[in-house]
Order: structure tokens, then C-alpha cells, then sequence
């Protein structure tokens, strides 16, 4: 962990709390960006709370400080479904928020669905990715990936992340952006992941996390536990990596780590 930055731990009441205050940090994040007369790229991420972030920004009035139009959205991971499947990251994604604000469709970059090849398709859609992003990375960027503005991210139980699982190839994986993930321990069993060396090239991770079931491994990951048992570990930001956490999901840390519940 030498060089690394220490991470930001927030702590809310329960899930909704966190949701509502998620988005309005996301809110002010894309303000101030624009502000300064960036384009900000933005990660999505799927799950419960990764979509309730969506559906309360959706609800918020301060959304509409927001320029939509100059948003670019991309996703970290992808169930490998039919197009329009509705436990696909990006039909949730849509039925939240982006189908509610006037995002510019050709500023939307999600990974590729399954057209009726199977599994085996996954491969090419990884691969498809990895050159969307290729394409959409400039100079300054130094890598086959955007400098991505904020990263979101949710966590499993057994501290996956994305679609990066504990003991996967994926894991393991430091040359490819892009992975298509085979036998994933939770259904759907296929999908498209970011790879860790892809995440950690965003400016900002921000991992969000719920329940106690998670309360272990966000214990393991803040705590020191290598990449490959407890993935999550490994998604850092390189200039911030915000934990954002429910009091339950934090019950196990220290005492030291803990801030003021908001």
C-alpha cells in the first residue's frame, strides 16, 4: 500500500440516506466540472444502490444545474443479456435517470449485449469496448483508457467488484482494459468488466456499499487484504477514493476510521 493514498470514508444512516447523498455529491461534482469547461466522463455503475444513486439524482431538483448533453457516461460492468434485458446495468440505468434528462445518445457508451451469439460472445464485446474507450482517450490521458472523473462502483459480500470476482482471471488481469468474465459466482454468468488497471486510471473511485453482509470485506478491503482475495481492494482512484458506506456496512471497522454518521 506504499504511495497510496489514504482513502475517504463516509458514513450515512441507511442505504436511502446514502443514495440521497451520493447524488447530490455527484450533483456538485458535474457542476463544478463544467464549470471549468470540462466534459466530464463518468463511470456508471448497476446494483442497488449504484441505481438508487440515479433514481434519487432523477428526483433532485438540483439535477437540472446539471448539462446534460455534455456528460460522458460509460459503465464499469455489464450483465451479457439481450438488449433492453431488464437486469441489464444500462436498462436500469436508463429506466432511472438517463431516459429523464436530455442526454446526448452519442455521448452514452454502454458495453455490448448479446444478439443471440451466447457466452462466447462476450469476447468480442470486451473487446469492443476496449476500443471505445481506446478511441475515447486523448493524448493527455497516458493510457489505452479515459481519465475518467468519477468511477462509481458497488461491492459484493465476498468483496467483488465490477464484475471482478476474488480468485478470477480477472483479477489477475494487467495488460487488457476490458475482460469478458465467464462463470461468475452470481448470476447472470457472463458479463463485461473493467479491469482493475482501468479503474484505478479514474481520477476519483467512488465505492458504495450497503448492509452488514458487506460489513467483512469492507473490513478486509480498508484494512490492507490484497487484490486478489478482496478485489475491491484494489479500485483506487489516483487522485481520491472515496468509501461511501451505511452505518451497517461499516459496523466492523475501527473505531480510528469512522467518521460522524451524516
Amino acid at each position: 500500500m506504499t504511495g497510496v493514498v489514504a482513502p475517504d470514508i463516509a458514513v450515512h444512516a441507511n442505504p436511502g440516506v446514502l443514495a440521497a447523498a451520493v447524488a447530490a455529491r455527484l450533483v456538485t461534482k458535474l457542476v463544478d466540472l463544467q464549470a471549468a469547461g470540462t466534459v466530464p466522463k463518468i463511470v456508471l455503475t448497476g446494483g442497488s444502490t449504484g441505481i438508487a444513486v440515479l433514481a434519487q439524482l432523477r428526483t433532485t431538483v438540483a439535477r437540472d444545474a446539471v448539462d446534460w448533453g455534455q456528460v460522458e457516461m460509460y459503465w464499469g460492468d455489464e450483465r451479457f443479456l439481450p438488449p433492453g434485458h431488464p437486469d441489464r446495468n444500462e436498462t436500469q440505468a436508463r429506466e432511472a435517470l438517463l431516459d429523464h434528462v436530455p442526454v446526448d445518445p452519442a455521448k452514452v457508451f454502454p458495453m455490448g449485449a448479446d444478439t443471440g451469439t451466447g457466452p462466447s460472445g462476450a469476447e468480442a464485446a470486451a473487446e469492443e469496448y476496449a476500443d471505445v474507450l481506446a478511441r475515447a482517450a486523448r493524448p493527455e490521458d497516458h493510457g489505452p483508457v479515459p481519465a475518467f472523473d468519477v468511477l462509481m462502483l458497488g461491492m459484493g459480500g465476498e468483496g467483488h467488484t465490477a464484475s471482478v470476482f476474488p480468485h478470477s482471471p480477472a483479477v489477475y488481469e494487467t495488460e487488457r482494459t476490458v475482460v469478458a468474465v465467464h462463470g461468475c459466482p452470481k448470476p447472470p454468468p457472463t458479463r463485461v468488466s473493467l479491469t482493475l488497471p482501468a479503474i484505478r486510471q479514474a481520477a476519483e473511485v467512488w465505492v458504495m456499499t450497503t448492509g452488514e453482509e458487506k460489513a467483512a470485506a469492507v473490513k478486509l478491503a480498508l484494512g490492507g487484504a490484497g487484490e486478489v482475495a478482496i478485489p475491491v481492494a484494489g479500485a483506487r482512484g489516483r487522485r481520491r477514493t472515496r468509501w461511501l458506506l451505511d452505518r451497517s456496512a461499516a459496523d466492523r471497522l475501527p473505531r480510528d476510521l469512522v467518521p460522524p454518521i451524516a
